[in-house]
């Protein structure tokens, strides 16, 4: 008994943020008939961001979700077409294709996939976080901070992007606060030595052995403090869990007008773990790079990767759109080398659809 397939693509994009927008573009453009799913963050991580002023093309600036609805939209004029749905399982197939299943239990097959699914910022639960993301919460420095100028800010975390935050953070603020819930830090000596000179500067201050249990504000207001907690011995939301040493805990609130959270992302690839995929110890997609040609291809051949999912450095939208780009023009050279050696799959969806 064969399984029930909804439909047929050349192309299937996991993603609808800024790369796998841009990628649909191209793919449509290109006679690709790409169909992108959506995922279970619709638009990415630019959909928490309230003005967005370092996209090329827009002087006066432009919101997160109006950025994306513009470019889906263009993308459909093209002929993409985006499903709501979750990815839960991509496998390659014998016959050379791909498997998609999606969390409802629909299934698609595709010649070629792109993984476009991003990387999500990782994030406390403390209360307030969820109202307040976008609105003077952030978990990117380089796309926020200039909103925040004059504000004293506070940067949580204790790696290198925390440093390089905090470091960059010093352009616009009063004062940078960094909270880190330990006494040293996981950074390299090198943003270490840099943060330090700030702190001598008096333009960083360490907030050490410290968390932060709660954000408040309102979304018409923004961010006007937050409340932290502090344990000479570190870890002091622990400490205030245990009945025993919650009188330790030195608990209080702390003027800020902003916070961004620099605790890391995780890459969204656990989807494609069916295909025997490469990624590096964090969970980034693993592609070829280098010059030329085929720079988005991965181990498995047809499956392309772009954006967060494989940028854990720059993870910006012009370069997340770029790479979209790059993955578009090289799925389309792999179908068309596919489709002229007479390789392309032709699904039972397909077949019926010639028999109309």
């Amino acid at each position: 008994m064969t399984e029930d397939i909804v439909d047929h693509r050349r192309l299937i994009i996991a993603g609808t943020g800024i790369a796998g927008l841009s990628a649909a573009v191209y793919a449509a453009r290109s006679n690709n008939d790409p169909l992108l799913i959506e995922g279970d963050e619709p638009g990415g991580q630019l959909t928490l961001t309230s003005e967005v002023e370092n996209y090329p093309g827009f002087p006066e600036g432009i919101s997160g979700p109006q950025l994306i609805n513009d470019m889906k939209a263009q993308a459909t004029k093209f002929g993409a077409e985006t499903r709501n749905g979750i990815i839960e399982d991509v496998s390659k197939e014998p016959a050379g294709h791909f498997r998609v299943e999606l969390t409802s239990g629909d299934v698609y097959t595709a010649d070629a996939v792109i993984a476009a699914s991003g990387a999500s910022a990782r994030t406390l639960g403390v209360p307030g976080e969820d109202e307040l993301m976008g609105y003077g919460l952030s978990t990117c420095a380089t796309c926020d901070g200039a909103f925040f100028r004059g504000e004293d800010m506070l940067v949580v975390g204790g790696g290198d992007a925390a440093m390089e935050e905090a470091n960059f953070l010093t352009k616009f603020a009063d004062t940078v606060y960094v909270a880190h819930r330990r006494e040293e830090f996981r950074a390299e000596d090198v943003w270490i030595d840099r943060t330090m000179e700030k702190v001598a500067d008096g333009e960083i201050e360490l907030l050490l052995n410290t968390e932060l249990t709660e954000i408040h504000g309102t979304q018409a207001d923004g961010i006007d403090r937050v409340t932290l907690v502090e344990h000479p011995d570190g870890h002091p939301k622990e400490m205030l869990e245990d009945p025993a040493t919650a009188d330790e805990v030195d608990e209080y609130d702390f003027d800020v007008g902003a916070v961004f959270f620099a605790i890391g992302h995780v890459p969204n690839t656990d989807f494609l773990e069916g295909t025997g995929i490469e990624t590096d110890d964090e969970g980034y997609l693993l592609t070829e790079g280098g010059r030329g040609g085929g720079q988005t291809r991965t181990g498995v051949e047809g499956l392309f990767g772009a954006g967060d999912v494989v940028d854990f450095h720059y993870q910006q939208a012009a370069t997340a759109g770029g790479m979209g780009v790059q993955a578009a023009l090289d799925a389309d050279d792999y179908l068309s080398e596919r489709e002229r050696a007479g390789e392309l799959y032709e699904s039972e969806v397909d077949a019926a659809a010639a028999d109309d």
